[in-house]
């Protein structure tokens, strides 16, 4: 009787299909057969997973209104960035073993575009950071509400000197256009998604798992210290939405909305368009300019009846001779 032979390649594959980086091994492909019921009960179990991390947004918000409210003596712009930054990696810490450390729509959705995250988790996704970031900056508002109400003679507004809006969404200067903040949101976040992939590119330098998280933070750090000048460097729909939506319903008023020309779409449109485009600048001037991965060392036969595996075929004419001999 014959005995089936399965060939284990022993590295993990991947391919670049019809312009898009896919990865395949064994847990890849456990998971796409799995049913679609328990596909959607685990989808539901994780959602509360990215609803919480985004309340590392609490770190920013709240080293925001710290240094708003001092008048810049207990902190400055850059313990805001910092703060952003250390709460990015306390959030990936989190979630990146469990649910991937999805804070960031642009992200997901260029995690969508690249064929990494199934299309049908970007809304509950996108909603869940939106909601998370929306308790989060609750969550700051309530920490320093005497600090927000002393600075600001208890009146809550978008503008004027003692103007507290911004401690939670983003708002751009004066002198900015509208087009200009776009093309600033757009290569902020382009930035950010191209070094996001480079992390875990293997044919270049991956970086280690446990390493990714305060990387993704410097990365961070170093976009919104170069480029939160002119409107803030949201680089992130969920950080800017969620924060503006609590605004609206605790005081601030439709102002959060309608202030400079309903300026509130551009850190929700530019973001998303930045991570694409970034993702594809990656794919062809990274990606596809990297060499082709090195063959196999070796090839593992097992046998599928004894489920035991033989010893690693050093060479293809030895790999011949082991698959002639399990069919006699």
């Amino acid at each position: 009787m014959a005995r089936h032979v399965i060939v284990v390649s022993s590295y993990d594959h991947e391919c670049l299909l019809k312009g898009t980086l896919w990865k395949f091994d064994s847990q890849n492909m456990y998971r796409n057969n799995k049913c679609a019921c328990c596909t959607c009960t685990s989808l539901l179990l994780k959602l509360p997973l990215r609803f919480w991390p985004e309340g590392a947004i609490l770190f920013g918000c709240a080293a925001a209104a710290q240094v708003k409210t001092s008048r810049e003596t207990k902190g400055q712009y850059l313990s805001v960035n910092m703060s952003f930054s250390v709460g990015v990696m306390s959030a990936m810490y989190l979630t990146k073993g469990i649910s991937g450390a999805h804070l960031n729509p642009a992200v997901t959705l260029s995690f969508c575009v690249l064929g990494q995250v199934r299309w049908g988790r970007l809304v509950p996704y996108c909603l869940s950071q939106i909601l998370g970031a929306y308790v989060a900056s609750a969550l700051a508002f309530l920490v320093y509400y005497d600090a927000i109400m002393e600075f600001s003679g208890g009146v809550l507004s978008v503008y004027g000197p003692n103007e507290t809006a911004s401690i939670f969404a983003t708002y751009p200067s004066e002198y900015l256009t509208v087009g200009r903040s776009f093309l600033d949101q757009v290569v902020g976040t382009g930035m950010l998604m191209m070094c996001i992939l480079s992390l875990e590119e293997r044919r270049n330098t991956p970086a280690p798992s446990e390493l990714i998280p305060p990387i993704v933070a410097v990365i961070v750090l170093g976009i919104s210290m170069s480029m939160s000048a002119n409107c803030g460097a949201a680089i992130n729909p969920a950080r800017d939405l969620g924060p503006r939506l609590f605004s609206l319903t605790a005081g601030w008023g439709t102002e959060v909305f309608t202030c400079y020309n309903y300026w509130f779409w551009v850190p929700l449109v530019a973001p998303p368009i930045g991570g694409v485009l970034g993702s594809f600048m990656y794919l062809i001037f990274i990606h596809w300019q990297l060499p082709d991965p090195e063959p196999p060392a070796s090839l593992t036969v097992v046998d599928t009846v004894s489920n035991k595996a033989n010893k690693p075929a050093t060479t293809m004419w030895e790999k011949e001779e082991e698959l002639k001999s399990t069919h006699l």
